[in-house]
């Protein structure tokens, strides 16, 4: 084993142990039947230091970085898929404010300050009907007189919606009765996106009491809603153009976000590589007289999802280090970041499928971790950009001049 590998199993071992992970497997399956948070599974992943693993040493944290940190989701998510996925979106905060001091800019270090007294942040950024993501917003910012905003809209899948404290939002400040352009556009409509971090204590937001979704149950990503909610003129983080405007924040967040998300899924993938393995070494056919495991047919299947998923935690760990060592990939990092995410997500419901026919009908009943996992990795369906909205930037990387 390299010194790198002995360095990733430490790190498991202190931030996440066996013992706690299969009390995060017994509990991601009652999470999941009563549709709730995982309240238990927070508490343990707080006292862990788990929040707190971007915090730089000089303000009391652990440090680590993107790669360590993505190692670290991969075994978390093959325990529990939607306390990681939740869990990211604090991470993905707090990666991005770690991303930015790394490469000069320490404008949002007090974040730090803030997750070390137990604030919890969360991301705000997914909106209705909006595939502009970044670039853009519906949701309105109006000035106000001392530098700050009120925002009104609404913030879809918001992660850690029972608990978060602080939100990363955004809003579109745009001239008069102009909005979003129309989806044959190729920008925004005209006007400036201000960014920043909206506190749980502001009057004007409303949590959406409804989450009754097919899987990643646990993560309780409900709706938010913004009633003119004040963004503190010293919470303001940026002011930029919509559109294809590079920004060191914007590169920080899609970054973090896009390997954060493909860590959960190769997670899940790993896991259900392992219970497919199980599901055929113990069943048996009548026909062979043997175990399916040494039925050609049947490995051959197994064999096909193993080679699927093989790449994907190579992509994620080959991305995450040339971040984490400030390598200048220029244009192609999106094609990079949202690749790893792509793939991974793929890899999470092929693996999981796969694996369902690996265990045979015992896999098919709602109370199998197969069942589970395979409804969880549907979920990698929605994360922006789908794979229809990429399609056309990995298009015109090779045939646009």
């Amino acid at each position: 084993m390299t010194d790198r590998e002995t360095h990733h199993r430490e790190l498991a071992e202190k931030y996440l142990p066996a013992e706690v992970l299969e009390r995060f497997r017994e509990r991601a399956a009652i999470y999941d039947r009563e549709n709730r948070f995982f309240d238990e599974d927070l508490e343990e992943l707080k006292a862990l230091g788990y929040l707190t693993l971007f915090v730089p040493d000089a303000y009391g944290g652990p440090g680590l970085s993107l790669h360590e940190v993505t190692r670290l989701q991969q075994r978390l998510a093959g325990a529990a898929p939607a306390t990681a996925l939740a869990i990211n979106m604090h991470l993905m905060c707090t990666g991005v404010v770690k991303a930015m001091a790394d490469r000069g800019d320490s404008t949002l270090n007090w974040v730090f300050d803030e997750v070390m007294a137990g604030e919890i942040f969360a991301f705000g950024i997914s909106e209705p009907s909006n595939d502009w993501v970044l670039q853009g917003s519906n949701t309105e910012a109006v000035p106000t007189a001392d530098g700050g905003y009120l925002l009104s809209g609404v913030k879809i899948f918001t992660s850690l919606s029972p608990v978060w404290t602080r939100l990363i939002v955004h809003g579109a400040v745009t001239p008069e009765d102009e909005g979003i352009a129309g989806p044959d556009a190729e920008e925004p409509a005209e006007g400036q996106l201000v960014y920043g971090f909206i506190e749980r204590s502001e009057p004007g937001i409303t949590i959406s009491d409804h989450w009754d979704v097919l899987g990643m149950r646990a993560s309780q990503s409900r709706a938010t809603i913004l009633d003119e909610v004040l963004l503190r003129p010293d919470r303001v983080s940026r002011v930029i153009p919509a559109g294809k405007h590079p920004d060191l924040l914007t590169f920080a967040i899609t970054s973090n976000f896009q390997l954060l998300i493909a860590a959960v899924y190769a997670g899940v993938a790993a896991r259900a590589l392992e219970l497919g393995a199980a599901g055929l070494k113990k069943r048996t056919s009548a026909k062979a007289g043997t175990t399916l495991a040494e039925v050609p047919e049947t490995r051959a299947r197994l064999a096909g999802a193993h080679l699927d998923y093989l790449s994907v935690p190579a992509m994620i760990d080959s991305y995450a280090r040339d971040f984490d060592g400030l390598v200048d990939h220029g244009a192609g990092w999106p094609l990079r970041l949202v690749g790893a995410r792509i793939k991974a997500a793929e890899a999470a419901r092929r693996t999981a499928e796969t694996a369902l026919m690996c265990a045979g009908g015992s896999g098919f009943d709602n109370g199998h971790e197969l069942s589970r996992l395979l409804r969880d990795a549907s979920a990698g369906l929605f994360h922006p950009p789908s794979a229809d909205a990429a399609r056309p930037m990995y298009a015109a990387a090779l045939l646009d001049d």
